[in-house]
């Protein structure tokens, strides 16, 4: 069967160019991949709690994992969790500088300050950017609209964009004065439009890796809109290094949107990819169920797969035929679409099953031209 061009983009624009620094083993910034980020909500003094959910978070593809160190207990927690940690873990620090130390003597991968909030902290730069260059632990400004610094709120009214630009451009002046440039960059806020001209702003000013975030977006379906529209036009301009999907619901389900954005935007390998109709009064199937039943049956598919699931004659075939795979669904039957060829009619009862079949069937396929030193594209092609 001859291959389906996808239609997917050609030409992206290209990436802005930052330094970059590791955190752990996972390069930020410079020509490395935008990497998915996360925050574990549970005490960080309950070792084995979070040492669960860091577990799940990277399961769920999470590749850089923070926790919050709010007290003495859970800077005591931070040796424990780092050494145990499968992904690097980032100490976010507020109020006591002595954390920072804490998290850099307990083998952190990073660390997170804001300048917003911590006390005494320009005095004890000096002293933490030695501490952090000798254990080659990077910071992170993370500037929040929540706790910017009062004196920049009375100069500029609100967190404006500049506003936010110059706390965490102030902070990195300080630790440039004593030569220390292993530093990221965030400047969060809530309303993605303010968000955005932050980032353009910063990205234009220094040359540091930034990580994306919109800080609390709200739930679930209201933070994944907000952010998937700030990240998008963000990353769509070459402007972003890391994200968090910032949600007021489980962390994982952080990571599984993050994921999903980078994907949506040709910026990660896409996996299980499902293109189906909306539904109307055309349809002939109950494309919701249907829909649930092939994502529920897939998931988990070891290799990047688009599926089309439709529901009427009018877009189904077409679409069917873009896919990997497909299903063109009427009058109780489905045909079945395999790299834009019908290879199969099967009854209605019959459709989840025969699509996972044909799955398995592409995925052998694939194994078996990879264990013959074929060269192996994105998808099935």
């Amino acid at each position: 069967m001859a291959a389906v061009e996808l239609g997917l983009p050609s030409v992206r624009r290209p990436r802005r160019t930052s330094r970059q620094v590791m955190v752990g083993d996972v390069p930020v910034g410079g020509d490395a991949p935008v990497s998915v980020q996360s925050m574990t909500t549970t005490v960080t003094a309950d070792v084995n709690a979070t040492l669960q959910q860091i577990a799940e978070l990277t399961a769920a593809g999470c590749q850089i994992v923070r926790v919050a160190v709010p007290s003495q207990d859970d800077a005591d927690a931070l040796p424990g969790i780092a050494r145990r940690s499968q992904i690097p873990v980032v100490a976010d620090i507020h109020f006591q500088p002595k954390y920072v130390f804490a998290a850099i003597d307990a083998g952190c991968a990073a660390v997170r300050v804001n300048p917003g909030n911590i006390k005494k902290f320009d005095d004890k730069v000096g002293e933490i950017a030695r501490a952090a260059a000798a254990g080659g632990v990077p910071i992170r400004i993370g500037v929040n609209a929540g706790s910017l610094d009062p004196r920049l709120l009375a100069r500029h009214g609100r967190a404006t964009p500049e506003a936010l630009v110059e706390s965490a451009l102030q902070e990195c002046s300080l630790f440039e004065e004593h030569g220390f440039r292993d530093l990221k960059i965030s400047v969060k806020h809530h309303d993605p439009r303010v968000m955005v001209a932050a980032y353009r702003l910063l990205a234009a000013r220094c040359d540091y890796p930034l990580h994306l975030g919109v800080t609390e977006a709200g739930p679930l379906m209201q933070g994944t809109v907000k952010s998937a529209v700030a990240f998008g036009v963000l990353l769509d301009e070459g402007i972003g290094d890391t994200i968090r999907v910032s949600l007021s619901a489980p962390p994982v389900e952080e990571v599984k949107v993050g994921i999903q954005i980078l994907e949506s935007l040709g910026l990660r390998e896409r996996r299980l990819e499902i293109v189906s109709c909306p539904s109307c009064g055309r349809a002939q199937v109950d494309v919701y169920t249907l829909t649930d039943q092939v994502t529920a049956a897939l998931d988990g598919f070891p290799h990047p797969l688009r599926v089309a699931v439709m529901g009427c004659v009018v877009n189904g075939p077409g679409e069917a035929r873009e896919a990997d795979l497909g299903v063109a669904s009427g009058n109780g039957k489905g045909q079945i679409f395999v790299k834009g060829e019908v290879v199969k009619t099967v009854p209605e009862s019959q459709i989840v099953e025969t699509l996972v079949e044909e799955a398995m069937r592409l995925a052998e396929e694939r194994e078996s031209r990879a264990g013959e030193g074929a060269p192996q594209p994105g998808g099935f092609d």
